[in-house]
């Protein structure tokens, strides 16, 4: 299977909605003419000699090379009980063990840790975070309260069209491997129900786990599970205990807490920091001259503009590697490439409780030193909007909702246009301001 993105749609300059598909090969060579898909593990590179070295197949030369391969999930603990989200074959192994599952641990504050606690339904959730708010990898506290309102809500079920093939496991020898990183739309066309009747949600904030137990290393221990209100009492095959020393039976932990570039292989050969970054320039260059790197695998080495910052998510990815395949044919041709425009101001829309969320610039106030100012606008369980404003000009900009404002707030963001003349009425819902700025 071929990761393929499809249905695009754009709702800005730099916004842009899509899906991530797979594509069975043989059909994705067919429609990209001139490229061949090899599989297997690269176990070694050689940037004198222009080779890559893959299991199962050989030498591979190349004038040019992009590497694209990823990051992968950091687990809070190597437990058999605790599953990491990252790529469709550990979706698959969820969706197995959900099937019988009565109470499910997610930890973890970002995108799938969030998706996941709206979208699991018969199960009981206990969601452990080190925050003081839900999601705010993403959103500010605010938004936060606006989410937690939507936690235990019923939502929208009706059926939707989601252009996705079907996925098989194959794997020999039981060996595991990494695959390539969910979509946006990751829960989708997959099973998100457990064996309870209905859902319960219970979130435990600034907390951190300090060790998942087995049943037996729990009873060994003498130690008391806690009780949630509404939540049934039970034997469970594990336990987590929290930092605040409370301890929650459950049939298995998600661990959803980001992911650890997968560059620590190149190390020899290319410049990669601390983290196992690949680091690259502003064309996706490394260290090397002819090789260029793109996506989570990557860190950005040039100095950022102003509004823009690197997150690992779909859309950067996608943006990064359609960068570095302009910059790999510019050089070839003898030529320079300038930074795209994409990378002048963070964009990113995704969707959290079923509502639209819109991130822009500086959204949360990110390399402003809290000296800015906020403007709000909220309609519970409707629409929260919130923009990042300095010295009358706005910074930065967060969306929930069908607002119809992420064009508009874009171009005020990258004109920089004075603002100090609106005040708070930038926000007055009964002005049109989509007609004012047009």
């Amino acid at each position: 299977m071929v990761k393929a993105v499809a249905d695009i749609s754009h709702l800005t300059k730099l916004l842009t909605n899509f899906n991530v598909v797979e594509r069975e090969v043989k059909d994705w060579q067919e429609e990209h003419n001139g490229v061949k898909v090899v599989q297997g593990f690269v176990n070694g590179l050689n940037p004198e000699k222009k080779t890559i070295s893959v299991d199962s197949f050989g030498e591979i030369g190349f004038k040019k090379l992009c590497i694209c391969s990823g990051g992968s999930p950091k687990l809070i603990s190597d437990s058999p009980y605790v599953l990491g989200i990252r790529d469709t074959e550990s979706v698959v192994k969820f969706q197995e063990k959900l099937r019988e599952a009565s109470r499910v641990v997610v930890v973890g504050n970002g995108g799938i840790a969030t998706e996941m606690v709206y979208e699991l339904d018969n199960v009981e959730i206990v969601w452990a975070i080190k925050d003081t708010s839900i999601s705010s990898v993403f959103v500010d506290p605010g938004a936060g309260e606006f989410f937690i309102k939507e936690l235990n809500k019923e939502k929208d079920n009706a059926s939707k069209p989601v252009k996705r093939m079907k996925y098989t496991v194959r794997g020999e020898d039981g060996v595991e491997f990494q695959g390539s990183a969910l979509g946006p739309d990751w829960h989708k066309g997959f099973n998100t129900k457990g064996c309870e009747r209905g859902k319960k949600t219970h979130v435990e904030f600034e907390v951190e786990v300090k060790q998942v137990l087995s049943k037996e290393e729990f009873k060994s221990r003498n130690l008391v599970q806690q009780k949630i209100d509404k939540f049934d009492e039970k034997d469970f095959n594990a336990y987590v205990e929290l930092s605040n020393g409370k301890v929650f039976g459950c049939d298995f932990v998600v661990s959803a807490t980001g992911v650890v570039p997968c560059g620590d292989v190149f190390k020899h050969v290319l410049n990669v920091n601390e983290e196992g970054a690949i680091v690259i320039d502003d064309t996706m260059r490394t260290s090397h001259p002819d090789i260029y790197a793109a996506g989570d695998v990557c860190s950005a080495g040039w100095t950022p503009a102003h509004h823009w910052m690197q997150m690992r998510l779909w859309t950067q990815a996608r943006q990064m590697g359609m960068h570095a395949a302009k910059a790999m044919v510019t050089h070839a041709d003898g030529e320079e490439l300038e930074l795209d425009f994409c990378f002048e101001m963070f964009a990113h829309v995704t969707k959290f409780f079923g509502h639209k969320v819109v991130l822009l610039g500086l959204y949360n106030g990110q390399k402003l030193d809290r000296q800015y100012e906020v403007l709000l606008r909220v309609t519970p369980g409707v629409e929260y909007v919130k923009t990042v404003m300095k010295d009358g000009r706005m910074q930065g900009a967060l969306l929930i909702g069908e607002t119809d404002l992420e064009e508009t707030f874009e171009n005020l963001i990258l004109n920089q246009l004075d603002l100090t003349v609106y005040g708070e009425d930038l926000l007055d819902p009964n002005i049109d301001i989509e007609d004012y700025f047009d």
